[in-house]
């Protein structure tokens, strides 16, 4: 194998590990909707 080889590799190993952690990460983060002010909707309509 040459060196690039081995850099190809390491590189897309990389990105995947990346994205498996970002994906636990994203996993456990709670999202907060925030809430709606329905009086100010309905009188612009």
């Amino acid at each position: 194998m040459q060196l690039w080889h081995i850099l190809i590799i390491v590189f897309v190993l990389a990105i995947i590990i990346g994205n498996i952690m970002l994906l636990k990460h994203s996993a456990n983060m709670v999202f907060k909707v925030p809430k709606q002010q329905h009086k100010k909707e309905n009188t612009k309509l």
